[in-house]
């Protein structure tokens, strides 16, 4: 019975409901915050913002976080030059937020952390405080990103990702 509760709360969900959760302003702004994030280290941040799971992983009870996991290559989240991308994932049907990080931050960042750090901006998700949400994720992932892979004045950054959030 759970199951086929969720497969209908996802249902009821599509990328209409992206749109409206976050407008073209909204997401200017995001957009104009990871740009500004990432002159302070040279990671890149990455943000997809899902409305409903696609029916394969809600038939199989896939939690969002393999959905994250599966985005985060199909994005070339992983493809950064140092290993340190990071993306955010928000999936509304649902109210979760998930983050999943190369290798070369999760070197510096335990799981504990993670888990402290997803479980204080999942209020403002459960809210419905979309670009808030957003906007909080992203500051704290440019500061743990500015403490382990600062940009020194010689180095060049070049922006390895799109910085406007993907909806889905």
């Amino acid at each position: 019975m759970a199951k086929l509760s969720r497969i209908l709360k996802h249902r009821l969900h599509d990328e209409t409901d992206a749109k409206r959760a976050l407008s073209a302003a909204a997401l200017d702004r995001i957009e104009a915050r990871v740009k500004a994030s990432e002159r302070h280290h040279s990671g890149e941040i990455r943000i997809c913002v899902e409305a409903s799971l696609p029916l394969s992983y809600l038939w199989r009870d896939a939690p969002a976080r393999e959905r994250a996991v599966m985005l985060f290559g199909k994005l070339r989240v992983w493809d950064t030059q140092a290993n340190n991308g990071v993306l955010i994932y928000l999936l509304l049907a649902e109210r979760q937020i998930d983050i999943v990080a190369d290798r070369g931050l999760n070197d510096h960042v335990t799981a504990a952390q993670w888990d402290i750090l997803l479980k204080d901006m999942s209020g403002a998700f459960k809210r419905g405080e979309f670009e808030s949400g957003l906007i909080a994720a992203v500051d704290a992932i440019d500061a743990l990103l500015a403490r382990h892979f600062p940009v020194s004045s010689r180095a060049s950054n070049p922006n390895e990702l799109p910085d406007r959030p993907t909806l889905l």
